[in-house]
């Protein structure tokens, strides 16, 4: 899917679920990495992360889009746009469009480095590199020690 497709898309999501225009712009952004979507409030366009539609297919794109269009519909007319917001969960409720979105990757599968517990032989697994002179083992307070590095 490109972006004039998506463009349609969203215009028409926002149309028949929402009987109002979007009149701004929604495209791809390859570099969102843990978020399925972004309002920008600026330029009020909508970005979506495009392995979302990858892996999950056009119905979670539609849920992102719906999702989406509840903070720009809400932000346009002055309500509350944030999730913590009762306009926005309202909305959201209203129009099927979820709170969260599947994560692309797993932990498990973003995870850089082992780190393994002298103590007690504890692994854990973390996305960054962890200081292991501050960093002790969450269940014995042992000495952690790099076991792997993964990528």
């Amino acid at each position: 899917m490109n972006n004039a497709k998506l463009q349609i898309m969203t215009e028409s999501i926002s149309k028949n679920e929402f009987g109002m225009l979007f009149k701004h712009t929604a495209y791809f952004n390859p570099r969102l990495r843990t978020t399925g979507g972004r309002y920008l409030l600026k330029s009020h366009d909508i970005e979506i992360n495009p392995k979302q539609f990858e892996k999950f297919g056009k119905a979670a794109l539609e849920d992102i889009i719906r999702h989406e269009l509840c903070h720009y519909h809400l932000h346009l007319q002055r309500k509350g746009y944030q999730h913590k917001d009762y306009d926005f969960k309202m909305l959201s409720e209203k129009v099927g469009a979820p709170r969260f979105c599947k994560a692309v990757e797993s932990y498990d599968e973003r995870a850089n480095y082992i780190y393994k517990c002298l103590g007690c032989g504890s692994t854990f697994k973390r996305i960054k590199k962890v200081n292991t002179r501050k960093m002790v083992c969450g269940k014995c307070k042992g000495k952690l020690r790099l076991h792997q590095y993964i990528k």
